[in-house]
């Protein structure tokens, strides 16, 4: 007699819900993936893959196509108040190195990669949310936001830093820790001028602007300013709010400012939000359990988002796979994934402050610190710099 297969539910397709898709259909899982747009979400900006993160993706097999969208981008450049680089980092030659990884890609496209790889395999539907979960004792009951109704054997969290769906599992709570920096993103048109450096400038007031080369003949601009602990969130729904209150802010910043601002106007995606971690005690309740940013995000100033994302989709779905009880693998993948994710989330001391001076002073000290790290002998004393935690994880071996 056939044993019926194993249902699990998904919610999020960004990276780590299609990287637990793959890896929960290998493992012979009926897979379903919810997500709240209405299409898959091809936006966003660069992101790197790391350490043991890049060898799930070689495990995956999509390490080359991964390759084949590279950003090309060839390292990163401070940048002096004349729109000279103060000092130049090339990209990292190996899995971990660099400020710039040696892979590096748009999240929208990493997206579509780990989608197309799990399209014919798994169910996605797209415009659709959790209302409610009701576990039962052998099994979860989920009711969508269109009143259906269904049953799984276990709910898996994908979703972003300030997923909403987790409240249902943790309600009361807001485990998001802020660096006390806020950061547009956004696309604009690329110029003659522009080159296929990241280029970082640092005005004062704390305030930074990046500019950085996509594979789409455009470039991805951010703007960053420090917020107090007491402003809330830094997110807001009103774009002609946000692009006041940008331009108002960054003003008098000086570099490629009053180009930013100038594009902001007709850019399709403005993106805003506090830059910050999330923290909880556990990643699961019952047959509910969260990955990725919804679990354990380690912000943008980490290099390590990406990585812990397909990492942490690895490890859960392996340790599923190895044991029937539900309870025991999401304990084990707990056990196995959290000293890494406590390695990954313990930023330098001073981030991000340091490399957003607030003084005219603090900027030059900053661009001499950044000038002699550069240098042949300084990069020798300096390897680590901008080399994050990544290879400081052994995957385990699930074959």
């Amino acid at each position: 007699m056939m044993t019926a297969r194993r249902r699990i539910l998904i919610s999020g397709a960004s990276i780590a819900g299609p990287a637990l898709a793959y890896w929960m259909n290998r493992s012979g899982w009926e897979v379903t993936v919810v997500e709240r747009a209405p299409e898959l979400r091809t936006g966003g900006q660069n992101i790197d893959i790391r350490g043991a993160g890049r060898e799930v993706a070689r495990r995956m097999g999509v390490e080359e196509e991964i390759r084949a969208r590279n950003t090309h981008e060839v390292g990163t450049q401070f940048i002096g108040t004349r729109g000279q680089a103060v000092a130049s980092f090339p990209a990292g030659r190996d899995d971990t190195g660099g400020a710039t990884a040696e892979l590096e890609i748009l999240r929208g496209e990493l997206s579509r990669v780990l989608f197309d790889l799990t399209k014919d395999h798994v169910a996605y539907r797209f415009g659709t949310t959790i209302r409610s979960l009701d576990e039962r004792r052998t099994d979860i009951q989920v009711t969508f936001d269109d009143g259906t109704e269904e049953r799984f054997d276990l709910v898996v969290i994908a979703e972003g830093m300030r997923s909403r769906t987790r409240r249902l599992i943790f309600p009361g709570t807001d485990p998001v820790v802020t660096k006390n920096m806020s950061t547009a993103y956004l696309t604009i048109p690329r110029t003659p001028d522009d080159t296929d450096w990241w280029r970082w400038y640092s005005a004062t007031g704390g305030r930074s602007i990046t500019l950085r080369p996509d594979n789409l003949g455009t470039i991805r601009a951010t703007l960053s300013y420090p917020t107090r602990g007491d402003e809330g969130a830094a997110t807001d729904d009103d774009p002609s709010r946000v692009r006041a209150a940008l331009r108002e802010r960054f003003a008098d910043a000086g570099w490629q400012a009053p180009r930013v601002l100038r594009e902001m106007a007709h850019a399709d995606e403005l993106y805003l939000d506090r830059v910050g971690q999330v923290h909880l005690d556990t990643w699961h309740h019952g047959r509910v359990a969260l990955v990725g940013d919804a679990a354990y995000c380690a912000s943008p100033l980490s290099g390590m988002g990406t990585t812990l994302s397909l990492v942490g989709a690895y490890v859960l779905a392996g340790e599923l796979g190895r044991s029937i009880d539900i309870e025991t693998a999401l304990q084990r993948y707990e056990e196995i994934l959290r000293p890494f994710v406590t390695c990954a989330q313990d930023l330098p001391p001073g981030t991000p402050r340091l490399a957003n001076p607030r003084s005219l002073a603090g900027r030059a000290v900053f661009h001499g610190v950044m000038r002699a790290a550069a240098s042949r002998v300084g990069r020798r004393l300096t390897a680590g710099l901008f080399r994050p935690p990544a290879d400081a994880f052994k995957l385990p071996d699930y074959e």
